[in-house]
């Protein structure tokens, strides 16, 4: 059996993340596609990446490969004494078996033995692209849940291995409680495999459009909460809005701006996770008063010894002290 170095061919390390070997088989089968590629001898380097590729994405198949030690490429090899034992499904003459072959075989039940006798299997299946595309939602739509038609112009190999864009219209269930960046997987959906080899899977990258009330970090949500000067003072009862009803809610007098309320499990839902909701207090001054309004502002200044600009007297006194 002739040796082949499938790090190599990806340009990989043999210590490469899983992500790491997707991305360069994406860049290699981008360059040497036949159809798009003006390489010299691409299909041919195509094949070599897409047949590394489909052994090294595998866990299981990765660990075989591993497990059969280095060597340089096209050098003449046979797996260690016990490698079949471990990781064979059938009987093979190594000495008649394409590395592709033997690789193909794993994982399909017994398919080592449609190899025995030198009978390799050349149309080697090789897996679908996988793809993301962002789909904005709105606040709503994350609180609820929603099913979002897509309508996506997918890039797909037919079976000649030509490249084109086809038309695709999915049906994607949004589940309750999806943040913002989250990302959501729709099994199969992606790029059509060739030679029989899986779809790729459709990638979706969740993205909240902004509310004009609501803001959003992860599952918890922020309110500003505008009270006049005397309902702080005073304290009262308000009612706010949250994403699933109104609710009222209690001001304790001396409520200071800026200061954040929170009412617990109204943010984002999820079981044993949900947000919560913050209300975060904004005084606000009436921007006209009335003659008689006017009067007893004046009368409550004549009266309170309230100063809020205190502490810059005593920074003054400090500064002016150390000199």
């Amino acid at each position: 059996m002739k040796y082949k170095d499938y790090y190599a061919t990806l340009g990989v390390e043999k210590k490469a993340s899983a992500e790491n070997i997707k991305k360069a088989y994406r860049k290699l089968a981008r360059k040497y596609h036949p159809d798009v590629s003006k390489e010299k001898d691409a299909k041919e380097k195509f094949q070599e990446v897409s047949e590394a590729y489909e052994t090294l994405k595998d866990p299981e198949k990765r660990a075989a490969y591993d497990q059969l030690g280095s060597y340089q490429t096209g050098q003449d090899f046979r797996p260690p004494p016990d490698w079949e034992q471990q990781f064979s499904r059938g009987d093979y003459q190594f000495e008649d078996i394409d590395l592709a072959d033997l690789f193909a075989g794993l994982g399909q039940g017994g398919g080592g033995r449609a190899f025995r006798g030198g009978r390799a299997r050349r149309d080697m299946p090789f897996p679908g692209e996988d793809y993301e595309v962002t789909a904005p939602i709105t606040l709503e739509q994350a609180y609820n849940g929603t099913t979002l038609e897509l309508n996506l112009q997918v890039p797909e190999y037919d079976n000649e291995g030509r490249l084109r864009r086809v038309p695709h219209t999915f049906q994607a269930r949004i589940p309750k409680g999806v943040t913002n960046g989250e990302r959501l997987r729709l099994p199969g959906k992606g790029g059509k495999g060739m030679n029989g080899g899986r779809n790729g899977d459709l990638y979706l990258n969740i993205t909240i459009a902004p509310h004009r009330l609501f803001r959003v970090s992860g599952r918890n949500l922020y309110l500003d909460l505008p009270l006049a000067p005397w309902e702080a003072v005073l304290g009262t009862t308000v009612e706010i809005p949250t994403l699933g009803a109104t609710i009222r809610l209690k001001i304790r007098p001396g409520t200071q701006a800026g200061q954040q309320l929170r009412i617990a499990k109204r943010g984002l839902p999820k079981p044993g996770e949900e947000g919560d909701l913050f209300a975060i207090v904004q005084i606000v001054v009436p921007p006209t008063v009335t003659e008689k309004e006017r009067e007893r502002y004046t009368e409550l200044a004549k009266v309170s010894n309230f100063n809020p600009r205190a502490h810059f007297g005593q920074e003054t006194r400090s500064e002016t002290g150390a000199h």
